[in-house]
């Protein structure tokens, strides 16, 4: 089972950036419709593993329809914020040789109106990676209070119309539940006042919604130090981001690490016990103009990439 529609965004530079041993144990955490997968897969010899991992129940059909075909790949259905446990539920022992990790919502997510991710089409308002588990966005919006509403949007969207939009949406639901995208999106458009050109007026909005639901950050945030501890030495972690948000999360981990931990001055520290777990590679990357062309999505993406040190 593949996607044609989906285009994996920096294919070659992340693929590049894992500079991948053939008979490493690699794991792509964010697995979509295996555009990353593949092309680890490809670079891996007889004895080389790939473990997929994604909690979208499509993306995991998906993962086992290849793993059919090739037996060096293994599929676990989870957050990636556990990736501990993912790792321990495939069997896989020893040092890992890299991570792949690809933020954000996939284009089939996106195109699919039954998940309910974009305001571009009429779908349940849902949101949720796994809908099987989880609350969505609808149900939280029917309970939510103003200032909750507000700082989610304003936190996780930087709308600056969050606190309007968060009063209007309580006001609507106390005549008739927002069950839909289209709702949504219509109330938003009725209360902001001004557009950003070259964008919906509720980009923002269903963004915030989306971390929210998900608890995108929070599994970032939990992802990367595992990560960091379940890297061999001179493994990679190689993390694609699509906005500031999560870039900021990313950047400051990779710069903290690779600084060490900070003593007090005057501390008797040893050398090795001053120094970072991580080392930096090179400078971040974003796409070309060609793949921006045939890919708008790749426009805001951003690969940073680390190396663990021994």
């Amino acid at each position: 089972m593949s996607d044609v529609s989906h285009r994996s965004v920096l294919l070659e530079e992340s693929v590049q950036a894992l500079a991948i041993d053939p008979n490493g144990i690699y794991v792509d955490g964010t697995f979509g419709r295996g555009g990353h997968a593949r092309a680890i897969l490809a670079r891996l010899g007889s004895v080389g593993r790939l473990l997929a991992i994604d909690r979208d129940p499509d993306a995991i059909a998906a993962a086992r329809s290849l793993a059919v075909a090739d037996p060096r790949l293994t599929v676990v259905q989870s957050r990636f914020g556990d990736l501990t446990g993912a790792v321990r539920e495939a069997g896989v022992s020893g040092g890992v040789a890299g991570i792949l990790l690809d933020l954000g919502v996939s284009s089939p997510q996106l195109d699919t109106p039954a998940r309910g991710f974009s305001f571009n089409a009429e779908g349940p308002l849902d949101m949720r990676m796994d809908p099987g588990h989880g609350e969505s966005a609808a149900a939280w919006l029917a309970r939510a209070e103003v200032a909750e509403i507000a700082a989610v949007l304003y936190e996780f969207g930087e709308e600056r119309f969050g606190a309007r939009i968060a009063r209007a949406i309580v006001a609507a639901r106390a005549a008739s539940p927002l069950l839909t995208t289209r709702a949504l999106a219509d109330l938003v458009v009725r209360v902001v006042p001004t557009r950003e050109p070259g964008k919906h007026p509720a980009t923002r909005t269903f963004q915030a919604l989306r971390i929210q639901v998900n608890d995108e950050l929070g599994e970032l945030t939990r992802v990367l130090g595992q990560a960091c501890d379940l890297l061999a030495a001179v493994g990679r972690l190689v993390v694609i981001s699509f906005h500031s948000l999560e870039d900021r999360i990313v950047k400051r981990f990779m710069r903290d690490e690779a600084r060490g931990p900070r003593f007090p001055k005057g501390l008797p520290i040893t050398a090795a016990e001053s120094c970072g777990r991580l080392r930096l590679v090179g400078k971040p990357t974003r796409a070309g103009a060609v793949e921006v062309a045939g890919n708008p999505r790749a426009r805001s993406a951003i690969l940073r990439v680390a190396e663990r040190l021994p």
